[in-house]
């Protein structure tokens, strides 16, 4: 019996990796790693995952809704005035704003509310 065959615990798991077709381990002790940290089981094999996330990061990787450019939208900002993009259609009702005033806008809230406590 070889020495991964002797390691193997009944409880591993043979998973088909979705790129490149071939089954790999998913031991016991991965599986609960995963599981403690809500992790859903992975799909691809190491080789496969790794190669993946050195594409995603050179900015070669691109599927649906991954590092896919967005569709950005100019807009002025409700409280300074600046313009600037947002990455969705803005509701003309509502206002929007700037980075900076947005993140302004979210501490003010938050410090109204501790005082009020």
């Amino acid at each position: 019996m070889e020495a991964t065959q002797q390691e193997r615990s009944p409880d591993d798991k043979l998973i088909h990796c979705t790129d490149c077709g071939k089954d790999f381990l998913f031991t016991a002790g991965e599986q609960r790693y995963y599981e403690q940290r809500g992790f859903n089981p992975p799909r691809r094999c190491k080789d496969c995952r790794d190669k993946r996330k050195s594409e995603k990061d050179s900015g070669r990787h691109s599927s649906a809704g991954m590092d896919a450019k967005r569709e950005m939208f100019r807009v002025i900002c409700a409280s300074c005035g600046v313009e600037t993009s947002v990455p969705f259609k803005p509701d003309p009702s509502r206002p929007v704003f700037c980075q900076r005033c947005y993140l302004q806008s979210r501490e003010d809230k938050a410090g109204g509310r501790s005082r009020n406590d």
